[in-house]
């Protein structure tokens, strides 16, 4: 596929082939909302490394992991990060993927050039490969760093949908993930096709945490298509660039045999804090919560009534749900959407969802 002019329509779902920095130098300024780079780790092996049965273990030894030294590293790294920069929107977001061999340099020139540190990743292996010659630990991580474009940049995090993905718990930044094997692993000639190519489970986390249905993802170090992959299966738009030949061709034919995305309502990632707010007297005023109907705790105990302008009446104040809701828990805070319910039917029900029955009402009318 060709290159683009700076006057051209974004490239969509392609696999842009050649150098990445003169290919990043045809997309419009502020034009994606999320890079996702997998660079060269600048590993600097040098010689043969053996197993104990005197196999060789299959390293990265391509020319496109090599490097005259530091300088070179750091001038060619600078530069790719420059030109994301550069592309990326003034709310966008920028995830990097190293190992202890370059990701302290690349977190350096990230700060450097003005990019805002989000969290650092931790991707634990659960199938490392084991050091075999036995002088360090084995190495059963890499490191990921998530940044935004500038300190002002409001990045998108759907922390409810990381939540959900972890079990209803907060996620942490320590993710423990296999490597990429089985027949996820693209194969050519009997053989890895691409020495460090990341699990799809990876991918998915990334992308459904910071970006929205219909996002572009850039991924300025393609390979074989991983982070299209993903993309496309969660309804993001992607734009590949990738300069060998058999990786494009690779990632070109993994990307045509993905089916497009399932319905947008499966695979977006609701937020809250993105749903029109919906103050509690809202309800009242409808009739969905009557005038001095009683609001119990979760445990089925009726702890306050119900005031005509929204507030509500607990054994010793009145104030709102969220006030009188700390009060009766004596905590400094409460969500009241999630601690009053009301009966109906005989059952409680949580005021939560009498909320976004109103908000599908809302929607409806």
């Amino acid at each position: 596929m060709n290159p683009v002019s700076p006057a051209a329509p974004l490239p969509l779902n392609q696999v842009l082939r050649g150098d990445c920095l003169s290919l990043l130098a045809t997309l419009p300024d502020r034009s994606v909302d999320l890079v996702f780079a997998d660079p060269p780790y600048f590993l600097q092996l040098k010689g043969t490394l053996l197993r104990p049965n005197h196999t060789a273990v299959d390293a990265v030894d391509d020319a496109w992991d090599r490097f005259d030294g530091f300088e070179a590293y750091d001038r060619f790294t600078r530069a790719w990060l420059a030109e994301c920069r550069r592309v990326l929107k003034d709310d966008g977001t920028l995830w990097v993927i190293g190992s202890y061999h370059n990701i302290f340099r690349v977190g350096a020139a990230l700060q450097d050039l003005g990019f805002w540190i989000l969290n650092d990743v931790v991707w634990l292996k659960t199938n490392p490969m084991p050091n075999f010659r036995g002088r360090r630990f084995t190495n059963a991580h890499e490191t990921l760093i998530w940044a935004a474009r500038s300190e002002k940049s409001r990045h998108v995090f759907n922390h409810h949908a990381m939540k959900a993905l972890n079990d209803d718990l907060q996620m942490r930044s320590d993710w423990l993930l296999p490597l990429c094997t089985g027949g996820e692993r693209l194969k050519r000639d009997g053989a890895k096709a691409h020495p460090t190519q990341k699990p799809e489970a990876l991918l998915h986390r990334v992308i459904l945490a910071s970006t929205e249905v219909g996002a572009v993802v850039l991924d300025p170090f393609f390979g074989t298509g991983t982070t299209g992959a993903v993309a496309k299966k969660l309804g993001r738009a992607f734009i590949g660039i990738e300069r060998e030949d058999v990786y494009a061709d690779l990632a070109e034919a993994r990307l045509r045999a993905i089916p497009a995305a399932v319905g947008t309502e499966l695979v977006e990632a609701p937020s809250p804090r993105r749903e029109p707010r919906v103050p509690f007297g809202a309800l009242v005023e409808s009739g969905a919560v009557g005038v001095g109907e009683i609001l119990y705790d979760p445990k089925g105990e009726p702890r306050a009534k119900v005031r005509a302008d929204g507030t509500v009446i607990g054994a010793s104040a009145t104030g709102s749900i969220h006030r009188i809701g700390a009060e009766v828990q004596r905590a400094p805070a409460c969500n009241g959407w999630t601690f009053w319910h009301v009966r109906r039917n005989g059952a409680l029900v949580v005021l939560d969802l009498l909320r976004r029955q109103y908000r599908a009402r809302m929607k409806a009318a």
